[in-house]
């Protein structure tokens, strides 16, 4: 949950009082939760709010959920001081659309973030759809001026 006064922009917040975090070192992906400035992993949580399992799938709950309770969020994250923690990647970064097709988001994000009009970017994808969704953050300067330029005098103040 991100705090109001907050200083640390681009994250995700804390954890809520009733669930813990912890992160889970990902050596194949170069996140280890001893490097510095601050600790990067996959994000882990426990609590009474996180799920017991997949419905009916003791295969898939083991691959999430181990033993000892810890969910793995298939986040990478890196924690800062305040507990704060900002979304770096994706631990598993390939997923499957409805129609067989693979998609590497993360490639394409790499590819989509080069340009001058986009600040953020994020694509998802569902295996039950055939399509994926990106959602965009537009990098406000640069937009203002391409407007500008293109016989749109108004500000996006």
């Amino acid at each position: 949950m991100t705090l109001t006064d907050d200083p640390i922009s681009g994250t995700v917040g804390g954890p809520c009082i009733s669930c813990k975090i912890r992160l889970k070192d990902l050596p194949e992906m170069d996140y280890r939760i001893d490097d510095k400035p601050y600790p990067r992993g996959e994000i882990q949580m426990k609590g009474p709010m996180i799920t017991k399992g997949y419905f009916m799938r003791p295969d898939k709950t083991a691959e999430a959920i181990s033993e000892d309770g810890w969910l793995s969020s298939g986040d990478v994250g890196v924690v800062f001081p305040n507990g704060s923690i900002k979304i770096l990647d994706r631990s598993k970064n390939i997923f499957k659309l409805s129609q067989g097709e693979y998609v590497a988001p993360e490639k394409l994000e790499n590819i989509y973030i080069q340009a001058s009009l986009i600040a953020q970017i994020m694509i998802y994808g569902d295996s039950l759809k055939n399509y994926t969704v990106a959602i965009v953050v537009v990098e406000e300067s640069t937009a203002s001026e391409w407007a500008a330029a293109n016989g749109n005098g108004k500000s996006l103040d």
